[in-house]
């Protein structure tokens, strides 16, 4: 069975940075991607990025803006987002999605059918 955790939301000041993790179970040993996306109140989840097996290829959407970046810790079965100079507009619940058996890029929700739960980012003064 394929479970993801997300970690490492929380509270932040405009121009701070966090780093979230997705740790994958069930997944790792195969060919899959995981994609980074998040979702803010009253809007649809958006894709920021996504790395693929098993060359570990990133693939980043607009909203990644040079500020966000994938990488992974394969040892660990652990892809982590880094986020610098956020903005108030990056607040949002952020969640990581998996496939499996694949290593092609999606952004899009409909490609990846385990979530895990989010973690919440808040960017505030």
């Amino acid at each position: 069975e394929v479970q993801l955790v997300e970690s490492g939301g929380g509270l932040v000041e405009p121009g701070g940075s966090l780093r979230l993790s997705c740790a994958a179970t069930g997944i790792t040993g195969d060919d899959y991607t995981i994609g980074w996306f998040r979702q803010a109140p009253g809007k649809e989840r958006e894709g920021i990025g996504c790395i693929m097996t098993p060359y570990d290829n990133i693939y980043y959407g607009d909203i990644a803006e040079g500020r966000f970046t994938i990488s992974s810790d394969n040892a660990k079965g652990t892809v982590y987002l880094q986020m610098d100079s956020l903005k108030p507009e990056d607040t949002a619940v952020y969640y990581c999605g998996a496939r499996r058996g694949t290593g092609l890029a999606s952004l899009s929700t409909s490609f990846y059918p385990y979530w895990g739960q989010g973690t919440q980012v808040t960017v505030s003064s």
